[in-house]
């Protein structure tokens, strides 16, 4: 079936994958259910070894939405994200992941919730979130305390109390304001470390309904990655610390493990010098860390540990 052509489509759905062509057919079937058409798939391979992209040039000689697809050398989600955001025509950016689905209606709903907003409010909102239900139906987590919230990413974790999976779009022009590190020496990067620059900025428009399929197979789960190999990660977790530590008492347990990650990683980067005053902005931060140093020193003898017994 010949593509439609939509220079501006309202929407840009981006797909980052690697190695999953047995569950990427997901996000494909759920695109083609879609009530709202107007969107275009950016699929960006991550250097994928599997026949991902056979699998989907035959599905851009079926699919009546475009369809673009890149393959970058494995360079880690970060960099995928940048390069969709880059490469997107839509308003809006919605991203699923290569193992999960979604509703029939989740595109002309979130649009009818966005364009609920009123128009001379909506430049300081970024987009909308939903709940997600798993693969039999039952939902993720707890309902929003309203329907609509209108709150932010750093509010919605920290004072509603909201941990579940959620789901949703952004605008493309914010995300261009703020892109992840260019960081190729990781494979990834806290995902906190661009939603929550945002919260300080703009807000979201959270609904109770919950669009997204978040499949809790097998293939969802993540190989462990080892703790030397994400050392460079540890300043992420501090400027984590440094920008957001005034919702600490919102939430201590979370800054107390961005703390002992930090100090860990910092064991594994063989840093001397990762609680030198300067690095820390706050105080408290500081504090925290310092406190942190005996617990992320255990932590990082039991990885070497479990890392000699396996070897």
């Amino acid at each position: 079936m010949k593509q439609a052509v939509n220079i501006s489509p309202v929407y840009t759905v981006f797909t980052p994958t690697f190695n999953r062509s047995h569950t990427l057919h997901r996000v494909f079937d759920s695109l083609v259910a879609q009530t709202c058409h107007d969107f275009e798939w950016i699929v960006i391979d991550d250097g994928s070894t599997d026949d991902t992209q056979l699998l989907v040039k035959a599905w851009q000689q079926q699919a009546d939405f475009p369809i673009h697809y890149y393959y970058q050398i494995n360079s880690g989600k970060h960099i995928a994200y940048n390069l969709a955001v880059k490469l997107a025509h839509g308003e809006l950016f919605l991203v699923i992941d290569s193992d999960d689905g979604f509703v029939a209606n989740s595109l002309e709903s979130m649009l009818y919730w966005w364009q609920d907003i009123p128009s001379n409010q909506r430049d300081s909102f970024t987009g909308i979130v939903t709940l997600c239900q798993d693969e039999y139906g039952k939902l993720c987590g707890v309902p929003f305390a309203k329907n609509p919230l209108d709150t932010n990413a750093l509010d919605l974790r920290y004072k509603h109390k909201i941990r579940a999976e959620t789901w949703g779009f952004h605008r493309t022009d914010v995300l261009k304001q703020f892109p992840f590190p260019e960081d190729t020496h990781v494979r990834f990067i806290p995902e906190n470390i661009v939603w929550d620059a945002i919260a300080h900025k703009y807000q979201i428009r959270c609904i109770n309904e919950p669009l997204r399929i978040f499949y809790q197979d097998l293939t969802n789960r993540l190989t462990k990655a080892d703790p030397r190999k994400k050392a460079r990660v540890k300043n992420y977790f501090l400027q984590m610390l440094n920008r957001d530590f005034s919702y600490f008492l919102y939430d201590p347990v979370s800054f107390a493990k961005w703390a002992v990650l930090y100090v860990r990683y910092s064991f594994h980067a063989n840093d001397a010098g990762f609680m030198k005053p300067s690095k820390f902005q706050h105080l408290g931060a500081y504090l925290l860390c310092l406190f942190a140093v005996p617990v992320g020193l255990i932590v990082y003898v039991n990885d070497n540990i479990s890392s000699l017994k396996q070897s």
